[in-house]
C-alpha cells in the first residue's frame, strides 16, 4: 500500500510504501475511495495548537507519533475482514467513523468515544486515509452511505458530524431564532446546509473573507457580516434583533470568541468548535448577570453519526462545494487550505 505521511512537522508529506496489512480480530480493511482534507489536519501537520499568551500545545507531547498518515474523513470499500468482525461483507462501501476510543470506559460504553481519554482517532493517533488502504478496528465504526457517492459522504465523518453535533447543542432555539455562525469554511457551509435540513429559521454568517461570505449567502445565509468590521458586534445584535441566542464559532480565535461574547443576548449560548487558538478574559460577573453559556464541542459521537446519516438519507447530500483532487496532490491541497483558497471541502481520491 502507498500512503502520504507526516514524517517531520511543517515539512511536505512524504510518499511511503509498506505491505498492505491483513486485518486481525475485529479489524476491517478498506480500500480508500475518498478522503476529505480538514482544517484540523493543518494543526497536526504544523505540530501544535496555539494556546494564547505565547504558549503552544505540542501534539507530539499528546501522544501523536510520527510518521503519521493523516486523513480522518474517509470512505472505502471493504476488501478484507478480520475473523471476529461481524456485520460487514466484502464489497461494502462504508464511511469510517474516525473518533475512536478504548471501547471500554464509561464514555465509550455510552457511545461517546470522541470523549475517550485514550483516543485512537484515525488520522490523528492512528493511521488515516491519505493512503490507498485503511484499517478500521471494529465494524461499529463503519456506516452505510446509502445513495451518497464516496466523495459526498467522506466529509460527513468530520465536517458533517462536527457541525451536526454543534447544532444539536443549540437545537432548542434554531427553529425560533437565527443562529450566528462564525467561520464560512467547510464547517460553516456544512452547518448552513444541516441547519436547513433540521428545520432551522436562518443563519447569520460571520467571516473576514468576502468570497466566503458570498459563498455563505449563496448557500442560504440570511445575512453575512465582516468579522473585522469595527461594529461587527452591533451588526450581529441588529441582525438578531437584540442579540444572539445561539452562536457557533468554527474558528475559535481570541477575536472570534470575544465577538461572540460581545453579541450574546441574556440567556444566550456560545458553542466553541474551532481550534485556531488564543485566549480571552471575561469578567466573572458577566456570566451570571447575562445567564450566558459558553460550551465546547468536540467532533461528534457514534449516535451523532448515526443520526446525521439518517437525516441526510431523508434530506439529501448537503450542498457544500466539493473539489476532487488526486491523492498525489495532497501537499498542494493542504497548502491551498492553509492559504485560505478553499471554498467548501477538498476530497482526495485515488490517482
Amino acid at each position: 500500500m502507498r500512503m502520504f505521511q507526516v514524517c517531520q512537522c511543517g515539512q511536505p508529506l512524504q510518499l511511503n510504501e509498506k505491505a498492505t496489512p491483513e486485518p486481525q480480530g475485529t479489524e476491517v480493511l478498506l480500500k480508500v475511495m475518498a478522503a476529505g482534507v480538514c482544517h484540523s489536519d493543518l494543526h497536526i501537520w504544523d505540530g501544535y495548537y496555539e494556546m494564547g499568551g505565547g504558549k503552544r500545545m505540542q501534539l507530539l507531547e499528546r501522544g501523536i507519533k510520527l510518521p503519521l498518515t493523516m486523513g480522518h474523513e474517509n470512505v472505502g470499500e471493504v476488501v478484507a475482514i478480520g475473523p471476529d468482525a461481524k456485520g460487514v461483507k466484502l464489497g461494502d462501501i462504508r464511511l469510517a467513523n474516525p473518533w475512536i476510543g478504548c471501547g471500554e470506559c464509561m464514555v465509550c460504553r455510552r457511545g461517546e468515544e470522541n470523549l475517550c481519554k485514550t483516543p485512537k482517532n484515525l488520522g490523528v493517533f492512528s493511521d488515516g486515509g491519505y493512503a490507498t488502504h485503511l484499517v478500521v478496528p471494529h465494524p461499529r465504526h463503519l456506516f452505510d452511505i446509502g445513495n451518497l457517492t464516496p466523495v459526498q459522504a467522506a466529509p460527513l465523518a468530520c465536517s458533517g458530524v462536527t457541525a451536526f453535533s454543534a447544532l444539536k447543542k443549540v437545537a432548542e432555539n434554531i427553529k425560533d431564532e437565527p443562529v450566528v455562525i462564525i467561520g464560512a469554511g467547510g464547517l460553516g457551509l456544512m452547518a448552513i446546509a444541516l441547519h436547513k435540513a433540521m428545520g432551522g429559521k436562518g443563519v447569520i454568517m460571520v467571516d473576514i473573507d468576502q468570497a466566503k461570505r458570498d459563498a455563505a449567502v449563496k448557500a442560504g445565509a440570511i445575512a453575512a457580516i465582516d468579522g473585522r468590521a469595527p461594529d461587527a458586534a452591533q451588526q450581529i445584535i441588529a441582525a438578531t434583533k437584540g442579540g444572539a441566542w445561539s452562536t457557533i464559532d468554527f474558528v475559535g480565535s481570541s477575536d472570534t470568541v470575544k465577538l461572540a461574547v460581545d453579541a450574546v443576548v441574556k440567556g444566550g449560548k456560545i458553542i466553541i468548535v474551532g481550534l485556531f487558538g488564543g485566549d480571552i478574559t471575561i469578567s466573572t460577573p458577566f456570566w451570571p448577570m447575562n445567564a450566558m453559556t459558553i460550551q465546547g464541542s468536540y467532533v461528534g459521537s457514534l449516535p451523532d453519526m448515526k443520526e446525521l446519516l439518517e437525516l441526510v438519507s431523508r434530506t439529501g447530500a448537503p450542498p457544500v462545494p466539493l473539489r476532487e483532487r488526486p491523492l498525489n496532490e495532497v501537499n498542494d491541497a493542504l497548502n491551498d487550505l492553509k492559504a485560505g483558497k478553499v471554498i467548501g471541502r477538498v476530497v482526495l481520491t485515488p490517482a
